[in-house]
C-alpha cells in the first residue's frame, strides 16, 4: 500500500471502531486507546489523523453529506421540495447512524456540519445571514425532532409536512 492507500485504510479502521464501540459505550466512556486497540492501528496514527473522538464523527458526516451532495446533483433539481425530499431519503438511507447519534446525545454534530455546508458564512450581508441562519437552524429543527421521534414518517411524508408549512 502506498500512503495514501494506509491513511485511507487507517481512516476507515478508526471510524469502524468508534462507531461499532458507541453502539456498545457512551461516547464519554470511550477511550482513544479502545478506538486504537479495536482498529488495530497505533495511537500514533489516531492523532496522524484526527485530533479527537469528536473528529472522527465530524469527518464522517461530512462524508456522508458529501456523498448526498454529489448524488442529488446528478439529478439537477431545483425546487426545494425536491431538495429536502432527497436530505430525508439520505437520513433514512442511514437511519441507524443518525439514530446512534441521537441516543449518544451527539446529534449536534450535524447541526455542525449542516452549518458548514448550508449555514451563513462571513462573507454574507446581515439579511442574508439571517436568512440563511433561520432557514438552516429551522431545517435542523424539523430534522432534530423528526430523528428524535423514530424517523418514523417516510421521506416523502416530511416533505409534504414542510410544503403543506410553508416551504415549497
Amino acid at each position: 500500500m502506498n500512503n495514501e492507500e494506509k491513511n485511507t485504510y487507517v481512516k476507515r479502521q478508526i471510524t469502524n471502531a468508534l462507531l461499532t464501540l458507541l453502539e456498545q459505550h457512551e461516547f464519554s466512556e470511550i477511550s482513544i486507546s479502545q478506538i486504537t486497540e479495536f482498529a488495530q492501528v497505533s495511537r500514533n496514527s489516531f492523532y496522524r489523523n484526527c485530533s479527537d473522538k469528536e473528529e472522527i464523527l465530524i469527518k464522517y458526516i461530512r462524508k456522508l453529506f458529501a456523498d448526498w451532495d454529489t448524488e442529488y446533483k446528478k439529478k439537477n433539481h431545483d425546487s426545494n421540495a425536491t431538495l429536502y425530499g432527497s436530505l430525508f431519503q439520505h437520513l433514512i438511507d442511514n437511519k441507524d447512524f443518525y439514530l446512534l447519534l441521537k441516543k449518544r446525545n451527539l446529534f449536534h454534530l450535524f447541526l455542525t456540519v449542516l452549518l458548514e455546508q448550508s449555514g451563513p458564512k462571513p462573507e454574507y450581508d446581515n439579511t442574508w445571514a439571517y436568512i440563511t441562519a433561520f432557514i438552516a437552524y429551522g431545517t435542523y429543527g424539523w430534522i432534530e425532532q423528526w430523528v428524535a421521534r423514530g424517523m418514523q414518517e417516510s421521506g416523502e411524508e416530511m416533505t409534504a409536512l414542510l410544503s403543506a408549512h410553508g416551504m415549497k
